[in-house]
């Protein structure tokens, strides 16, 4: 069954046992009611009727008086002597009960002015009152006044057909009030299970415009915000498979031509007649294509500590000005190779960091600068801070175009794909370097002027 029809019989069920349950005590309290009012009426109309039936003479028009007054009442009139005998009776009928018992209530069973029952098996079951009559002028002196009890509840007749007409009018209003309830109610949910079981399915351009200001639209907005959520999650997927294929795609290109390098290399040396000047040609190549392609697995094992290790890093404080001296003595023969002056900061500055993993970012930035600079300066400058120490790496290199400087430090972007290759780049040197500074807490920045150079900066916090 569908919340539609589950909402519209929940409504229609609960509503026409309320309206049953209305009509039904509405009729039972009138029903009493009449009966408190015919019970006192009939008390009333006995001491009113009393009082007229003392004033009248016994003479010919007494029973048409009588009469009179039975008809203006509505009730049956009987009037007794002193002696409890019955010598008027409006209107008269057979009695279907012994004149001993009305005798026997005028003698005191039957208190005076007090409303009894009589279960009449002709009539059916009448109300009565006695009532005593102090007449001057006849010989009245009791008063049997009695009704009908169907015709007490008379009225409750159209009553009941005016309540029965108007509760099955209101049971018809209720069905089609449940059934439009119903439909403006479950509306909404049927567009919101529509928009999850479309979302579920993989469809997240779906949205849903529900203008309310209730449960309803808060949930529309959470399902809409929850698209979007899917929506950017796929984009980011799309982009990191990309991104993967992309990866793999390079790693195999970068690990393929070293070793068809070295396998070229080895071919060679097997040659019988190859001289010694070629043998150390062949060997040489060999190595450096064996370092290359050990550089990119120690760049590679970085990057997965990077992705996978929470204690990729271990700060403590030492003095950035040694580890940088360590890095320029390591490369200063190359730089002085190509004719390039490198200058560094020899004050000591205290801070606070893995000093293995900032050496590494050190050695990478001023690589990359004596790669590409051909002639000039390297400058790794030193500024201190009131909380930071800032480190700049610049060089009067080649420079760097605006169009890369989006894609710098993605794995395996190459500003100068054949360039790098040939100077034995892994393409992973500056991605390794936002990563270590990333992990520190810190942002690696570059500023560029294509054809003048470049300067990489970043802080680490002062001890």
């Amino acid at each position: 069954m569908s919340i539609r029809a589950k909402l519209a019989w929940t409504f229609i069920l609960l509503l026409i046992f309320g309206i049953t349950a209305i009509s039904s005590y509405s009729i039972l309290f009138i029903r009493n009611y009449l009966l408190e009012v015919g019970e006192q009426q009939i008390v009333n109309d006995s001491e009113w009727l009393a009082i007229t039936i003392q004033n009248l003479r016994m003479d010919d028009h007494f029973e048409t008086n009588l009469n009179e007054a039975a008809r203006t009442s509505g009730y049956r009139i009987a009037v007794f002597d002193e002696n409890g005998e019955l010598f008027a009776e409006v209107p008269y009928h057979e009695p279907s009960y012994a004149p001993d018992e009305i005798r026997g209530d005028i003698r005191g069973v039957l208190s005076l002015n007090e409303v009894n029952w009589l279960d009449d098996p002709q009539e059916g079951e009448m109300m009565r009152t006695i009532t005593m009559i102090d007449a001057e002028h006849n010989p009245a002196r009791y008063l049997h006044v009695s009704i009908f009890k169907d015709q007490i509840y008379e009225p409750i007749r159209t009553i009941r057909w005016i309540i029965y007409t108007g509760m099955f009018i209101s049971i018809g209003l209720v069905l089609l009030v449940s059934i439009l309830f119903s439909r403006y109610i479950s509306r909404p949910i049927l567009q919101l299970e529509s928009a999850a079981h479309d979302i579920a399915d993989g469809n997240v351009e779906r949205t849903l415009n529900l203008d309310r200001k209730d449960e309803f639209g808060r949930l529309a907005t959470s399902l809409n915000r929850m698209a979007e959520r899917f929506r950017a999650d796929n984009q980011e997927m799309k982009k990191l498979y990309e991104k993967q294929s992309q990866f793999f795609a390079d790693i195999t290109h970068e690990i393929r031509n070293p070793l068809h390098t070295i396998s070229g290399s080895l071919e060679m040396l097997q040659l019988d007649n190859l001289e010694e000047k070629q043998k150390d040609h062949y060997i040489s190549t060999a190595t450096r294509q064996t370092e290359r392609i050990n550089r990119l697995f120690k760049d590679l094992m970085t990057l997965q500590r990077y992705d996978s290790d929470s204690y990729f890093i271990e700060k403590r404080q030492f003095d950035l000005c040694g580890v940088i001296r360590n890095v320029v003595d390591l490369y200063r023969e190359e730089a002085e190779k190509k004719g390039i002056d490198v200058h560094y900061e020899q004050r000591s500055h205290e801070v606070i960091a893995d000093p293995n993993k900032i050496e590494q970012v050190i050695e990478n930035l001023i690589s990359n600068a004596i790669k590409y600079t051909n002639e000039g300066r390297i400058d790794v400058r030193v500024t201190d801070g009131k909380e930071m120490v800032e480190v700049e790496v610049a060089d009067t290199g080649i420079g760097i175009s605006d169009e890369h400087l989006g894609r710098l430090f993605d794995r395996f972007y190459r500003t100068d794909k054949a360039r790098s290759r040939d100077q034995g780049g892994t393409g992973l040197g500056l991605a390794v370097v936002k990563s270590i500074l990333t992990a520190h807490g810190s942002d690696i920045k570059v500023r560029s002027n294509p054809g003048k150079g470049s300067v990489f900066s970043f802080e680490l916090p002062a001890a």
